[in-house]
């Protein structure tokens, strides 16, 4: 049997408590033996102009996650073309780690625009989705709804931002309890988001 590797993509600007608790509960409760958090450089969706560097966030998400043995950090994307899709780099990491099967982790909200996806149908054939709801409306295609490879989960929803975290950071509210200790202690000594 593969090792069975949930791949929970973001920005990670910065990790908070809220990314640790879904991929937590993805890690404990699901099939998936590992969660990897996959640092993105650049989202297709999203402008660059607010980020850290790709170092300085992978800084953060490997040190929330070091007492935690199932969930790992992943700078994979840091070497790849820009922008970033997802397809790719499901196929460089299959080259790379032939001994694990990879799966998609993702919100309810990416579910219902995942067929403007490039590639979604492969993705969707050879790769298991793990799906986690989210506030909000919106439909979810049929197809989506029941097909063989998305599992629907009960992660708990989550309402913190990294974008509440960076703004309260900036207005100098103490969030510290949205954080892990070892990440807001990385902030607060290079003065991030002030």
């Amino acid at each position: 049997m593969k090792k069975n590797i949930g791949l929970y993509f973001g920005s990670f600007n910065p990790i908070h408590i809220g990314h640790l608790i879904i991929a937590n509960y993805l890690a404990e409760f699901t099939d998936l033996d590992e969660v990897w958090l996959v640092i993105s450089p650049q989202s297709p969706f999203k402008k660059k102009a607010s980020l850290l560097e790709n170092h300085h966030r992978y800084e953060l998400v490997y040190r929330a996650l070091e007492n935690f043995d199932k969930l790992k950090a992943s700078n994979i994307e840091f070497d790849l073309p820009t922008p970033n899709y997802t397809s790719k780099t499901l196929a460089v990491l299959a080259e790379k780690h032939p001994e694990y099967s990879f799966n998609l982790i993702m919100g309810e909200d990416n579910l219902r625009s995942f067929h403007k996806w490039k590639n979604y149908e492969f993705i969707l054939e050879n790769h298991k989705i793990y799906v986690c709801p989210r506030l909000g409306d919106g439909k979810i295609n049929e197809d989506f709804q029941s097909h063989k490879n998305i599992h629907f989960t009960n992660t708990p929803i989550m309402h913190i931002s990294a974008s509440l975290i960076r703004d309260s950071i900036q207005k100098s509210k103490n969030i510290r309890p949205m954080l892990p200790n070892a990440v807001w202690q990385y902030i607060d000594e290079m003065n991030f988001y002030r």
